[in-house]
């Protein structure tokens, strides 16, 4: 795995993604997860549904278009919520990638779209197809899984094991999504997450009513 998909994926990358739990604080406070057994569930269901969804897009990125790209996972992004995050973490990608990795592509990416989803510059930055969306369906569950220690005190051991135990289906599905690397960005699949969604769209409201610990 190249540098920059290693550091992105790190938990200390200044790219604002630790303030992120992809809808586990709303799961958490439905007691829908309450513990490893639940996480896990909750994480598989969101690696096969917006994990293996964000990981296309990062690597069909990694081959150009990108202003379709974005406008195509715009389309693919029903709750506004999930938009709204996907494109905050992206803007703080790019604000940390601008000093790290400043390049002509990065240039044009932020011209065409100053605050672009996170999957496609993730695939602008790493740009190797399987990489970037191993990179992607990554941070699709780690973000959840180290919030679940702090909402839920879980112990940090057991949630890596979980984690550790997901390694074989996120290099599936970034095979899966290294594949549709040329697949025109109409035609790209678009696995949904209704549930995802309806979390994402309760947890913002709460979230401008009462104080939660997570942005998503």
């Amino acid at each position: 795995m190249n540098l920059a998909a290693l550091m992105i994926a790190d938990s200390r990358f200044p790219g604002g993604g630790h303030v992120h739990s992809g809808g586990l604080e709303e799961a958490v406070a439905r007691r829908l997860v309450t513990d490893e057994a639940s996480l896990s569930s909750f994480l598989i269901g969101r690696l096969r549904t917006a994990g293996a969804l964000g990981a296309v897009f990062a690597a069909a990125a990694c081959r150009g278009r990108h202003e379709e790209l974005d406008a195509e996972l715009d389309a693919r992004t029903p709750s506004p919520a999930q938009r709204n995050a996907s494109r905050v973490q992206g803007r703080g990608i790019a604000r940390a990638a601008l000093r790290a990795w400043p390049s002509a592509a990065l240039a044009e990416l932020l011209r065409v779209t100053p605050r672009p989803h996170h999957p496609i510059i993730v695939g602008v930055l790493v740009g190797e197809p399987f990489e970037a969306a191993q990179t992607v369906a990554y941070h699709a569950v780690t973000g959840p899984a180290t919030g679940a220690v702090r909402l839920l005190g879980l112990d940090p051991f057991g949630v890596n094991a979980v984690l550790a135990r997901l390694a074989p289906e996120i290099d599936a599905i970034a095979a899966t999504a290294a594949g549709h690397a040329d697949t025109p960005p109409e035609d790209l699949p678009a696995p949904s997450a209704p549930g995802l969604d309806l979390l994402a769209e309760s947890h913002d409201r709460h979230h401008t009513e009462e104080v939660r610990l997570f942005v998503s």
